[in-house]
């Protein structure tokens, strides 16, 4: 489910991509069979193209990657996580809000 704005995180990749990222990171903790997650997609895809310059956006696929959701507390999904300089700054859970709070949540951090 990458695309050309939003790239996909795996326990492998988790501290280049992630932690090690001179951005500040969103990161969408997702399942595949999850509706609310695949619904909220195309509103992180928007927020990606507004703030490219700012704002790096990847997804984790907790099925494939439970070693990193198990290491944040990840228990419901989607569960949004915003990182910079290494730590978590930043935490939403559940799809409500649209894109107005995808956008309040990233927003102190840019």
């Amino acid at each position: 489910m990458a695309s050309d704005h939003i790239q996909q995180a795996t326990d492998a990749n988790f501290q280049v991509e992630v932690l090690d990222s001179d951005k500040p990171v969103l990161v969408d903790f997702w399942a595949t069979w999850c509706a609310p997650c695949r619904a909220i997609t195309p509103l992180l895809e928007t927020l990606a193209e507004e703030q490219a310059d700012a704002l790096k956006i990847v997804k984790l696929d907790v099925q494939s990657n439970m070693q990193t959701a198990m290491t944040y507390g990840v228990t419901n999904i989607p569960t949004l996580l915003v990182f910079k300089g290494g730590a978590q700054v930043g935490r939403k859970v559940g799809a409500g809000g649209g894109l107005a709070a995808l956008r309040t949540l990233v927003a102190p951090h840019l």
